[in-house]
């Protein structure tokens, strides 16, 4: 049987489409975009066209996109180049206790350098308070870091507040939407976002690429420094078959978002149905609506995903986030929730994508029941 593959917040395939526009750049059109004859023109040209692609999906001017080599480096480089930059007007950040390891290592590192970090509690459901955030500011504040979609439980955070209490207190907000780029609208304007994260392989585009947005006017210091590429903030030759893969994926994003996102949704919920039918004892970590369409966390009591997964070799799911895939310990942004830690050992996370199908996830529902019922009578048996 082949593999169910369900693990598309860890990564996704390249999309056919992407590959096509991307081969291009990989042989005849060869060219050094910073190159004055007509091969380097032409892979500026593409750079740009790209650039405008990205743009278009996020609501904002082509020149506030910064290509860099995926999301972790878009988020050091909103963060550390926010921090660099305006040292001198503060010392404090503040974030939550389920950011990515991107964001969350990032600022740790900052601590070691002097600076404050507050990490910010979230409810049972895994979102922060508003209320929380503003209570957090201190006149020494100088970033809020944010992420839009949590990557293990796909609760969506209440961005459009913080970013009006932002607002109101002059300092920028930083989200990183790798997951849900592509999955949700993510127009910068209306998130009230001045940095967001892009991450090329979380949306059908190749892995070694990404994007960050950067509000006009923010003063950002680069992490590479060298030659004048991407208007100064991220200095190397551009990876351009890699960003014309980034920008041909926004725009096949953006020709459907609401349309997939209803039949990830539903295909999700049916899964979620099926399980908690054939199975019993599942429980839901995540906001039961608020969350991506693709993502469906739920714990099984009583059981050990590791063990479950192994079990069901077929299925090719997460038992938590790929950052942290391997790992036995309850998952860290589980445990800030409030879930039990034997529940959180019980937790697979399921993420759907493009290629999903109604015939695979009745095919995932039985097959998991089933396992899960030989775990459960082996542990009643032991106890």
């Amino acid at each position: 049987m082949h593999s169910i593959y369900f693990d598309y917040n860890a990564t996704t395939p390249v999309d056919p489409r992407v590959l096509e526009a991307m081969l291009p750049y990989f042989g005849e059109q060869f060219g050094n975009p910073s190159s004055s004859h007509a091969y380097g023109l032409a892979a500026h040209a593409a750079i740009e066209r790209a650039r405008g692609q990205v743009a278009a999906l996020l609501g904002c001017a082509p020149e506030e996109i910064v290509f860099t080599g995926g999301g972790s480096e878009a988020d050091n480089l909103a963060i550390k180049g926010i921090v660099e930059a305006n040292q001198a007007c503060g010392d404090h950040l503040i974030t939550t206790q389920i950011e990515h390891p991107a964001v969350l290592a990032t600022c740790r590192y900052l601590e070691r350098r002097g600076f404050r970090v507050t990490y910010l509690p979230v409810d049972r459901y895994g979102k922060v308070s508003p209320d929380d955030v503003k209570q957090a500011i201190t006149p020494r504040t100088i970033l809020i870091t944010i992420m839009h979609a949590n990557n293990e439980i796909g609760t969506l955070q209440p961005l459009a507040t913080i970013g009006r209490i932002a607002r109101e207190h002059a300092i920028p907000l930083h989200t990183d939407a790798a997951q849900s780029v592509g999955k949700l609208p993510t127009r910068v304007d209306e998130l009230g976002v001045d940095l967001l994260t892009v991450a090329g392989h979380k949306l059908y585009a190749p892995k070694g690429v990404g994007a960050l947005f950067v509000r006009h006017g923010l003063r950002l210091e680069p992490l590479i420094h060298g030659a004048g590429h991407e208007g100064g903030r991220r200095a190397g030759t551009e990876n351009v078959a890699g960003i014309v893969g980034l920008g041909e994926a926004c725009r096949l994003a953006g020709e459907n978002l609401d349309e997939e996102a209803g039949r990830l949704r539903n295909l999700r919920d049916r899964l979620h149905r099926g399980l908690a039918t054939q199975v019993g004892e599942v429980y839901l970590n995540g906001h039961p609506s608020e969350r991506l369409p693709n993502t469906l966390n739920v714990s099984f009591t009583g059981v050990e995903s590791n063990a479950l997964l192994s079990l069901a070799p077929e299925v090719a799911a997460s038992t938590g986030s790929a950052c942290h895939a391997g790992r036995t310990e309850p998952s860290a942004a589980l445990l800030a929730m409030g879930v039990a830690p034997e529940l959180a050992l019980g937790a697979v996370r399921f993420s759907l994508g493009r290629w999903t199908t109604e015939e695979e996830v009745d095919r995932v529902i039985p097959l998991l029941a089933g396992q899960v019922k030989v775990l459960r009578e082996k542990e009643s048996i032991h106890t």
